[in-house]
């Protein structure tokens, strides 16, 4: 309406592991869940569709699968829902045979509502180990530190990949005739930030930095990355991008 005050649309924090484990390859959809990342449905919302309760992330693809000719559908669905409810939404989902890809999102905090730890919750590993027991086949891990998981013990045909091999990842798991499990892992970055500022998790001594020199103003890297912390920069030759050193919690 005429004369209201703007409102600035919700975003991920800088460097939450939602801005990347939402992205989709071209082609795809997404079935949203409650949570954080449940604002990829403002940022991409002709690719991340139909919120659920929570819970139910998935469901409903089991009603419009046998009426449409979509082949697959990913569902994202985060951990704190997974241990609370969310198993029984991809235990109906094995027991129909439907193809869907269940992005469970692994940032190990119930982020959405100030960062508790997450009761009941499992490893990586326990949570693999978890969802073979319910019928799970197809299953992959994706991680934005492969050292972690250097002394973890996977089931066999259960693939340990870094974050920047996701769209690979997730163009397989689209082939794929039934249910299968993307577990995305990726601390929570306003908890990792918390964290550093009591001693309590590592600080690296590095930071990222734009050359205004160089940049050419485009804009790509802050639609890529969807960060925050990358900022217009008013210089003589136009605008560039900078990075706000305030707000950058070392994503990179």
């Amino acid at each position: 309406p005429r004369g209201a005050t703007p409102v600035r649309s919700p975003s991920f924090c800088s460097g939450c592991p939602h801005g990347r484990s939402t992205k989709l390859p071209e082609g795809s959809r997404a079935l949203a869940g409650i949570g954080c990342h449940t604002m990829a449905m403002f940022m991409e919302p002709a690719k991340t569709t139909t919120v659920s309760h929570m819970g139910g992330e998935g469901a409903m693809w089991l009603g419009q699968q046998p009426f449409t000719t979509e082949k697959h559908v990913f569902a994202n669905m985060g951990d704190g829902t997974y241990f609370h409810s969310g198993f029984l939404a991809l235990r109906q989902a094995v027991a129909a045979h439907v193809p869907i890809t269940y992005k469970l999102l692994h940032n190990g905090f119930v982020s959405m509502t100030g960062g508790q730890p997450i009761a009941g919750g499992q490893t990586v590993p326990q949570m693999v180990e978890a969802l073979r027991a319910d019928g799970v086949q197809k299953i992959v891990v994706v991680t934005d530190d492969l050292s972690k998981y250097s002394s973890a013990k996977f089931p066999d045909g259960v693939p340990l990949k870094h974050r920047s091999e996701l769209e690979t990842v997730q163009k397989e798991l689209r082939e794929y005739p039934g249910v299968s499990v993307l577990v995305y892992e990726q601390p929570c970055a306003t908890e990792r930030r918390r964290l550093r500022k009591q001693g309590k998790w590592d600080d690296p001594a590095k930071r990222s930095f734009i050359n205004s020199a160089v940049c050419e103003g485009c804009g790509d890297c802050g639609k890529v990355s969807t960060c925050l912390s990358i900022e217009p920069l008013e210089t003589e030759f136009g605008r560039k991008r900078r990075i706000n050193q305030s707000s950058c919690n070392k994503d990179f």
